[in-house]
């Protein structure tokens, strides 16, 4: 059972460590529009994708699938970066692994300059930000590409620390990359909170380190048990909603 909202004035926690991509940053927003811009340059039409809407969702598809590998230690990083478009590209009888390779570069060039966020992210974490609380984040991203998400998009100067899971050497949800955050960050387990969008990810993440969790449900499906029929901490369904927790 979700625990109780704070009273007003109470301050449960001091350390909020946030997910990037799909709970601040709208990757799917974002990578719609790079997709499309290389759809476009490639002259992709005209090599044989049809359709660009379906191109862009079967390209979702096999990027969850491969990072779900890449998470559970299946393949490397560089087999994610190009396979995703590979995999994308076969879907409409390309067999061309040069150009998956040439949209996996650039994809990771154009990506991270793009800007869409989702509502509120900004009132959110000034209102965090006012009342003092200590703002980091843990992703699973890539080091360099998160980084310039966070400098493009202006949230770089909300995140004390930034944990990532090519600089931690871990990835959510396992526990060593919240140890890893938590000591970076200086924080301890009672006063620290992760919030995300994902249930197998953020959420587990939060329960195998051992602190609770929020749960940011912007796609507004029911609520789920995470592990052993556990619910996330809290859950809500748009970061407005995050001023009733903090």
């Amino acid at each position: 059972m979700n625990k109780e909202i704070n009273s007003p004035g109470e301050k449960r926690y001091t350390h909020l460590f946030f997910d990037l991509d799909h709970t601040l940053w709208d990757f799917e927003a974002n990578s719609r529009v790079t997709l499309l811009d290389l759809f476009n340059d490639l002259q992709l039409g005209e090599r044989g994708v049809h359709d660009f809407d379906l191109f862009h969702k079967n390209y979702l598809v096999h990027n969850d699938k491969l990072w779900d590998r890449y998470r559970n230690g299946y393949i490397k990083v560089d087999e994610l970066r190009w396979k995703r478009m590979w995999l994308t590209l076969l879907d409409f009888k390309i067999a061309d692994e040069p150009l998956a390779r040439k949209m996996g570069i650039q994809f990771l060039d154009l990506l991270p300059t793009r800007k869409l966020l989702f509502p509120y992210t900004i009132e959110i974490l000034d209102y965090l930000q006012a009342k003092q609380y200590q703002l980091h984040m843990i992703t699973n991203g890539f080091e360099k590409t998160q980084y310039s998400k966070l400098e493009n998009s202006g949230l770089d100067k909300y995140f004390t620390h930034v944990i990532t899971s090519e600089g931690s050497n871990s990835l959510k949800p396992h526990k060593e990359i919240f140890d890893f955050a938590f000591q970076q960050a200086g924080a301890d387990r009672a006063s620290s909170i992760m919030i995300g969008d994902t249930l197998e990810v953020d959420i587990l993440g939060g329960m195998n380190a051992g602190i609770d969790q929020v749960h940011v449900n912007h796609l507004n499906k029911n609520r789920e048990a995470v592990s052993n029929q556990q619910l996330p901490t809290y859950t809500v369904f748009s970061l407005k909603e995050l001023e009733t927790i903090f």
